[in-house]
């Protein structure tokens, strides 16, 4: 025999040891478990790269998300998408059930109810957008706490004289409210219905920018936040 032979004998015998997988993705069954676990775990909702990050290589989060979705429809909780990430939550039927559970309930000011929800309907947008829709200044106040919510943060700036940044709703927000996206807000009927708005005319004429700022009349004397009301 001769080397060339000897080179070819080598090679075929290493080729099924190449070709085997070190890294074998456990069965579909397994990786729904894992993505159950971590979302049953996980305070935040979770992306699909967060999910693979976490799970072992070759894993498909995206596709054990699809059985594991539906595997949980009907059922008491439900495999929800929130924004891009994912998220195990009460079944929205049952929610009665966890009111309990609630210590305080309180109510946003009508200041920053209007300053959320122009930024949900409009965003992304300005500051200066906000308070020519309101028709009043908007405190810094509002808009401080609502960021400390972790209900809005900051978008793109505008390529506009001065650059000024936009704001949107975060997926905290639509979480809280069961959304999935902005889309799904809402409309004036329903939020009428669920006590958000009301159908009171303004008082005297109707405020120019600077006058008669909700904000500033919505402060107490105790320093009670403006952010809530009792």
């Amino acid at each position: 025999m001769n080397d060339d032979d000897l080179s070819t004998t080598e090679s075929e015998e290493r080729q099924p040891i190449e070709n085997d997988s070190l890294f074998d993705a456990p069965p579909m069954g397994e990786q729904e478990r894992m993505v159950e676990a971590i979302l049953f775990a996980s305070a935040e909702p979770q992306t699909v790269k967060d999910l693979n990050d976490r799970m072992p290589h070759g894993c498909d989060a995206a596709e054990a998300l699809v059985h594991l979705r539906k595997r949980y429809e009907g059922r008491g909780v439900n495999v929800v998408k929130v924004g891009d990430a994912w998220a195990i939550r009460t079944a929205p039927d049952l929610g009665f059930l966890m009111q309990k559970e609630t210590v305080e309930v309180r109510k946003l000011s009508r200041a920053a109810i209007e300053t959320l929800a122009i930024i949900a309907y409009h965003q992304p947008v300005t500051r200066a957008e906000i308070e020519e829709i309101r028709g009043v200044s908007v405190s810094r106040g509002t808009v401080d706490q609502l960021l400390e919510m972790e209900w809005i943060r900051f978008g793109r700036r505008r390529m506009t004289p001065g650059r000024p940044v936009t704001f949107v709703v975060t997926e905290e927000f639509l979480d809280h409210f069961g959304l999935e996206s902005a889309r799904d807000l809402p409309g004036l009927q329903e939020l009428r219905a669920a006590g958000l708005l009301d159908n009171r005319p303004p008082p005297g004429a109707i405020p120019t920018p600077g006058e008669g700022d909700v904000d500033s009349e919505e402060e107490t004397s105790e320093g009670q936040s403006e952010m809530f009301e009792d």
